[in-house]
């Protein structure tokens, strides 16, 4: 089959979103189709458009490996507040609408963004010539506006009916965790057209790294506990509570040291305040192999969210955090969807989101109880095996896709056409 894929983000972006959207795209791939993606420029998770890409103003076509890529221009906010991110998503989806390649028989769009969705109905209805359309949903869209507060009470719920509204013209829908399908029910989508299929490791294994020369190489001081958060520095991680940590860490005098190791819009803000304050670092993004030994070289991973996040999505770092073979501490609401993941994988403690002191007193009985550590990272490596392997996510999508395509109706002969005229 022919089958078109809408996303705004894709590799080389290696954090969020993409490193699925493009997975999905290669497992399509290997399964025979003739795969189409049609996407944005690399800016994420740094909110700026990739030095590759700079001088960008025009639709790009590419390669990567069996699957094409045509990617559209779209500005990037170097703030994104609720209205310059949609205004950003808005001219992409109007932008993807337009690329036209070999006729889609399936049309897949990725959310967010969520108007890539509105994207993808209308190429299937005008291009497809009404090809099914199915919707993969990483973060529900209305539940981050709300939760986030960037639109005010009355923009949140427009963008919640809005979403509704797209999803529910879809085909099928599929959601990255339980709680994500929870919430769709519950706003009314049929149960038959949502289905789960989890997020998959998108790290490949490796061999047990010299965690020493690693940590030497990272500027890490010997005779500290790294407590290391990996991935986008943003708004949604509530990432001042880290800060604070530190802050608290060395007023105590306690052998414990705070990373973020990543980019992000709030990296800037993040590095100001925390001037001064000796038990905390930032460390640049790492290719995949480095980034692989910095979560194998740290005492304990970290996942931290703002108090307010609740259902908006599960997140991607731990399908990394789990594999890795470290202990997790997860700042986060206990009715959080990384809340949920984290105490099935028995991967470690949950403490309260917005509690600097919390922070801190997790991370010192983690450090001070290294057989609990053991214990907590193979339970999240068992799970890691077991809840998100590539192979079984692969499967899975295969079905998916092929039983969207199954729900095209077929156009009828010509004489049946003629008939059909007849007799009304």
């Amino acid at each position: 089959m022919n089958v078109l894929i809408i996303g705004l983000n894709h590799a080389p972006e290696t954090t969020g979103i993409a490193p699925y959207t493009t997975g999905l795209a290669q497992m399509l791939a290997a399964d025979g189709h003739a795969v189409h993606v049609v996407t944005g420029m690399p800016h994420y998770p740094q909110w700026r458009v990739a030095d590759d890409y700079r001088d960008a103003r025009r639709t790009r076509r590419e390669r990567d490996g069996a699957v094409r890529v045509t990617r559209v221009p779209h500005p990037v906010p170097a703030r994104p507040t609720g209205a310059s991110r949609i205004g950003m998503e808005a001219v992409f989806a109007l932008r993807a609408a337009m690329v036209r390649g070999p006729r889609p028989d399936v049309v897949i769009a990725v959310s967010p963004a969520l108007l890539s969705v509105g994207a993808a109905r209308w190429v299937a209805r005008t291009w497809g010539r009404g090809c099914p359309v199915g919707v993969v949903v990483q973060d529900l869209y209305g539940a981050a506006v709300a939760e986030a507060g960037a639109l005010g009470g009355k923009g949140a719920g427009a963008v919640a009916r809005l979403e509704h509204r797209l999803l529910a013209g879809a085909d099928g829908v599929v959601a990255v965790h339980d709680v994500l399908r929870d919430a769709l029910l519950r706003t009314g989508l049929p149960t038959e057209r949502v289905t789960t299929i989890r997020n998959w490791t998108h790290l490949d294994e490796q061999a047990t790294p010299d965690v020493a020369s690693a940590r030497r190489a990272l500027g890490w001081p010997q005779g500290e506990a790294v407590v290391l958060h990996a991935g986008n520095i943003g708004a949604k991680q509530g990432l001042d509570g880290v800060v604070e940590a530190a802050r608290l860490a060395d007023a105590r005098g306690l052998p414990l040291r705070f990373v973020l190791l990543g980019d992000g819009n709030q990296r800037a803000r993040l590095v100001e305040a925390a001037r001064g304050v000796e038990r905390f670092t930032v460390v640049d993004p790492l290719p995949a192999d480095a980034f692989r030994t910095a979560l194998a070289a740290a005492d304990v991973l970290l996942l931290h969210e703002r108090p307010e996040v609740a259902e908006m999505c599960a997140p991607s770092k731990l399908t990394s955090y789990f594999a890795a073979g470290r202990p997790v501490l997860a700042a986060t609401g206990e009715r959080s969807a990384a809340a949920r993941e984290v105490r099935a994988a028995g991967a470690g403690p949950i403490v309260p989101p917005g509690d600097p002191g919390a922070l801190v007193e997790g991370a010192l009985a983690l450090v001070a109880d290294p057989d609990a550590g053991a214990r907590h990272a193979a339970s999240a490596r068992r799970y890691a095996t077991g809840s998100y392997g590539a192979d079984a996510a692969h499967a899975r999508y295969g079905a998916w896709v092929r039983d969207l395509a199954a729900r095209r109706l077929p156009v009828p002969p010509a004489t049946d056409v003629l008939a059909l005229q007849e007799i009304s």
